[in-house]
């Protein structure tokens, strides 16, 4: 597995966000985790990417952990985050040169993928522009650039949907599942459930702080036969929803 979390417990404090979850992203997978605010997402994502510490449990990533090595973990990690965060000092170009040394990538091959990926985005004609000449869609284009010129084993997306127009949100679903196909795993987290569930082949659904259920959504349907016909009816029954609240 690419991606596994064991046993993990983690949050913020002293009381945990996290109990006890576990799950993997095998290589060539994209996994939806799915939940309503508060529900764990972001918490997990930042135990993943390493700005939060497990209290208990392990993450590791092709068998190597942060603590073991971490240059080693992260660069074989690409995260997209739900809000871009860029540096307004910077140009695209600068933040496209400051991710392929941080990644060690080979220039040429990286500028190669580089150029396809900002003409697939429109934005080859902005490599002087600066953060604040970019709408926020613009700005989320620019993060899925710096991350998919990486070679990563692991891509984790936080709410990619929100702010990009339907042809971004076209090209980037051709992105994820390109690097599918190269093997790489995708994490993938978001509220929106009908493209989730068109797309990715397994999902983990967490409801305050613990996982309720996991697998692909047949699988999901077939152990909950009452729950609904969709992701959606799915997720507001187990979590004890309804349409009227």
């Amino acid at each position: 597995m690419a991606l596994t979390v064991s046993h993990l417990v983690g949050g913020y404090s002293q009381i945990p966000v996290l109990k006890d979850i576990s799950f993997d992203v095998a290589p060539g997978e994209l996994v939806g985790l799915i939940g309503l605010n508060g529900a764990g997402k972001s918490t997990t994502i930042n135990h993943i990417i390493g700005l939060l510490t497990p209290m208990k449990g392990t993450i590791t990533l092709n068998g190597v952990t942060l603590a073991s090595d971490a240059q080693a973990y992260k660069q074989q990690l690409a995260y997209i985050p739900e809000t871009p965060v860029l540096y307004e000092e910077l140009t695209l170009k600068e933040h496209l040169e400051m991710t392929m040394l941080a990644y060690g990538l080979d220039q040429k091959q990286a500028w190669e993928r580089a150029h396809q990926l900002l003409t697939i985005f429109r934005l080859d004609n902005k490599l002087d522009w600066f953060p604040a000449n970019f709408s926020k869609g613009m700005k989320q284009k620019v993060m899925i650039v710096c991350a998919f010129i990486t070679n990563a084993k692991l891509y984790i997306i936080d709410e990619p949907f929100l702010g990009l127009d339907p042809l971004a949100v076209h090209d980037l679903l051709q992105l994820i599942s390109e690097v599918k196909q190269a093997g790489a795993s995708v994490l993938m987290s978001t509220h929106v459930l009908d493209t989730a569930e068109k797309f990715c082949d397994r999902f983990v659904l967490l409801h305050a702080g613990e996982i309720q259920t996991q697998g692909t959504f047949d699988e999901i349907k077939t152990n909950y036969p009452d729950a609904g016909d969709s992701l959606n009816d799915i997720y507001l029954s187990l979590t004890g929803v309804t349409r009227n609240e």
